[in-house]
């Protein structure tokens, strides 16, 4: 009975490892086509009216991760490559989620396969703009 405890618990701490997977590695420069709606005036979303009516854009908004350490990354963003902002983000424990931040805003991002992401970006007007963002889009690897 002794052996067959001890060959029990080995089993189920062997299957545990093995389930146990490590993170994607996410660096590289992710890019792709999103739609937004804004209220306001942005770097990345000028006005083409009055700024103060919503407006819907399509945009390339491309993330480029730098860097990763584990469940963690960090790296910069931008839909102008002369406006580029840092950002932080980090892996959830489903190992497919991503939440993260930019410097006035939110970031939610789900892993695919075939080096694609979707994800979605949100900002209050309480950030140093003064714009509401609400966009997503789908990511693709560049290789």
């Amino acid at each position: 009975m002794k052996t067959l405890m001890i060959t029990a618990a080995v089993v189920l701490t062997t299957a545990g490892v093995a389930l146990a997977q490590s993170p994607p590695d996410l660096k590289g420069t992710w890019s792709g086509k999103w739609r937004t709606v804004i209220l306001g005036s942005n770097a990345h979303h000028p006005p083409s009216g009055p700024a103060d009516a919503p407006r819907v854009r399509e945009i390339t908004f491309t993330f480029e991760i730098e860097g990763q350490d584990g469940s963690l990354f960090w790296g910069k963003s931008w839909s102008d490559p002369e406006r580029k902002e840092p950002f932080v983000a980090t892996i959830t424990s489903d190992e497919r989620s991503i939440i993260g931040a930019d410097t006035d805003g939110s970031l939610t991002m789900r892993i695919g396969a075939g080096g694609r992401m979707a994800a979605c970006y949100v900002h209050p007007a309480a950030g140093p703009s003064q714009s509401m963002v609400a966009s997503c889009g789908a990511l693709r690897r560049a290789r």
